[in-house]
């Protein structure tokens, strides 16, 4: 009679067992998440249109430590009418559309304005010398034979033939070179321009080479000119198990001495906005066919709640932020959109439903991307995935001790993030655009505009 009991015991457990593990796929996806930290929606930035936008922090709420020779600057250079495209005529990267003498403009006066200095050959200097102070001991200037790589994006192309979607800006990338060359006394050939994961299409190539025929075009087939890009394997091999997400990095950053970062200002889908700790995904040992690509932890989770985030292992590697003396934002025309032709004008001022012809220059990561961030989301409120796309840059401010509670160590050499990546704050509201440093604090974001 005990053991026929105990059968019956075991049977119901059983049989209860099999129900709930029958009735736990009709659960929704996102329950099967467990929250780390709850965030209430009662964060929200204003946007147009009187909209209001979820977000992890709200305005004025600055977390980290902020970056650069005047701690958490973020110079905003405007020239418009720099971009005249009709939408409808040609390309909107031609020599007729853009006026080369107002991109020239935004690279001088931003990178003046960031430092301090009258002068482009000043700036450069400052520049150098600031990341070598920080970063290596000394307060040192370039050295002739050390090498500069700059990050372009060009994730909307397809091969070397031009391409209509958005991509960098021939005319803003141009203007970067001559400057750095130029000004900043940096030899063509130790220049590198590249997109390790996509093309160096002719437009860009064409334009710049003319003027710069020793600087190293690179891309991921190498050809009609171009290098090919060589990778590194497992040379990032994240903090946390980020599935088949590609480890190989490009080894012309690893072999630089030096990075920039030139990111474009436009949303992406799944990540809400695309900006300098998007742009590094183009460094790894990707498939040119986006396709095929992995994006572990690229997408922050909609309900607001923390998590770690690649863009912040992106950020914190010793060849990628770690080596970067300057990030760039090419709004020459930008996008709410992560593809297709630029077509959408900008509603709010200063833009004016004009195109944004716009440079964002800064030496704080997390900085730059915050005011990418509230540029984009007060124009374009509507984005995909725009609510809580900020949750990267709390993680990268405070990546030391973060919200999540990852312990961020992007080689797994075991020498976890120690302190702060950067600054982060949203701005009070599209109007003012002020920052914590705007109101007179000594935290947060300075934003500093030049309009010509």
């Amino acid at each position: 009679m005990n053991v026929r009991r105990i059968a019956m015991v075991v049977m119901a457990v059983a049989l209860a067992a099999g129900t709930l593990v029958a009735q736990q796929p009709q659960q929704p996806q996102r329950q099967q998440r467990q929250p780390v930290q709850p965030v209430e929606p009662v964060n929200k930035i204003q946007a147009a249109d009187g909209k209001e936008v979820a977000m992890v922090m709200g305005p004025n709420q600055p977390v980290g430590e902020a970056k650069g020779i005047y701690p958490g600057r973020v110079v905003w250079t405007h020239a418009p009418g720099a971009a005249r495209w009709d939408a409808a005529t040609g390309q909107w990267f031609e020599d007729r559309w853009n006026r080369q003498e107002d991109t020239d403009w935004m690279v001088r006066e931003a990178i003046c304005a960031l430092t301090g200095k009258k002068t482009e050959k000043k700036a450069w200097k400052a520049l150098f010398k600031s990341f070598n102070q920080t970063h290596r001991g000394k307060a040192a200037g370039y050295t002739k034979g050390e090498k500069i790589a700059i990050k372009a994006n060009m994730n909307n192309s397809y091969s070397n033939a031009d391409s209509k979607e958005i991509n960098a800006s021939p005319h803003m990338v141009l203007s970067l070179l001559r400057s750095l060359i130029r000004e900043g006394g940096v030899p063509q050939a130790c220049v590198t321009l590249f997109d390790a994961s996509r093309y160096i299409t002719d437009d860009i190539y064409d334009k710049c080479r003319a003027e710069f025929p020793d600087v190293v075009y690179l891309d991921h087939d190498g050809e009609n000119g171009r290098v090919k890009a060589t990778f590194t394997m497992d040379a990032i091999p994240y903090s946390v198990n980020n599935g088949d997400l590609a480890r190989g990095l490009a080894d012309c950053a690893i072999e630089a001495d030096y990075l920039i970062n030139m990111a474009l200002l436009k949303g992406h889908e799944g990540q809400g906005v695309t900006l300098c700790g998007k742009n590094w995904y183009g460094t790894t040992s990707i498939h040119a066919n986006w396709r095929l690509n992995k994006h572990n932890n690229f997408n922050h989770r909609r309900d607001g709640t923390t998590k770690y985030m690649t863009f912040v292992d992106f950020m914190a590697h010793k060849d990628l932020g770690g080596k970067t003396m300057l990030y760039l934002i090419d709004g020459l025309y930008g996008s709410p959109r992560v593809d297709l032709e630029p077509t959408t004008k900008w509603p709010l001022a200063p833009f004016n439903n004009d195109w944004a012809c716009t440079l964002l220059a800064s030496q704080d990561p997390v900085a730059i991307d915050a005011v990418g961030l509230d540029i984009l989301v007060s124009n374009f409120p509507t984005m995909r995935d725009v609510p809580y796309c900020d949750t990267y840059l709390v993680e990268a401010a405070q990546a030391g001790n973060p919200p999540s509670g990852t312990v961020y160590d992007p080689e797994r050499d075991g020498t976890a993030v120690v302190g702060s990546l950067g600054v982060f704050e949203h701005w009070n509201n599209p109007t003012d655009r002020q920052y914590s440093r705007n109101l007179g604090k000594a935290e947060g974001i300075e934003l500093v505009y030049i309009c010509k």
